[in-house]
């Protein structure tokens, strides 16, 4: 394979294919693509439910604590510039892979490995403080609307960190092949739809919740 990675007619095995036809390897990648986007559609139905549920329910603390209560508007700051900066780092190693730049992928991806397992950890962290306290999803519909929307984001992050490692394991055992920049996109466009809706959770829960 050439420095830079070319998706056209890459991994053929003709040692000088006809250009003039049409390359399998960009149908594969569009209707991947396509594909994917129809599920990040589906998905953002899903966290547009939890949303719309978190909405309706926010106000019902049973007499308990509300939001502003809570919620520490430090740690959700600091938790939304972890997982940008992961983005970051993620887009980088996109680039790297597109100049087929092993190495230094693969040291992208586990920086931005790091960075999401530090989020989920600050996340899990504000989870057993809040159960600790005895509020729990159990207390109130405002905490069970709250609970089931972050938490299905961080299951969201979760699984993205295992995707990441079976990345950065495929990159280092096979290289960037054709194949492996089309697992590498649809990655990509996941972890980056997970930094949106994490901005969301951040303005419309943490920050509405506290000012």
């Amino acid at each position: 394979m050439s420095k830079s990675l070319t998706i056209h007619h890459q991994d053929t095995l003709e040692s000088h294919p006809d250009v003039r036809l049409p390359d399998q390897h960009q149908d594969t990648l569009s209707k991947t693509t396509l594909g994917f986007w129809i599920y990040l559609m589906t998905d953002s139905l899903l966290f547009a439910t939890l949303f719309a549920t978190y909405a309706v329910l926010h106000n019902e603390t049973f007499g308990g604590p509300t939001s502003r209560d809570l919620f520490s508007l430090s740690t959700a700051f600091a938790e939304t510039m972890i997982l940008l900066l992961s983005s970051v780092t993620c887009g980088l190693g996109m680039l790297c892979a597109l100049q087929n730049k092993k190495n230094q992928l693969i040291a992208y991806l586990a920086l931005s490995f790091l960075l999401g397992t530090c989020f989920v950890a600050i996340e899990l962290t504000e989870f057993t403080q809040l159960f600790q306290e005895g509020n729990s999803w159990e207390k109130s519909a405002f905490l069970s609307s709250f609970f089931t929307l972050v938490g299905t984001h961080g299951i969201h992050v979760s699984f993205g960190l295992l995707w990441m490692v079976v990345m950065m394991a495929q990159v280092f055992w096979k290289g960037v092949s054709v194949t492996i920049f089309r697992r590498l996109i649809t990655f990509s466009l996941f972890w980056h739809f997970l930094d949106l809706i994490w901005i969301f959770i951040f303005t419309f829960v943490y920050l509405m919740g506290v000012i």
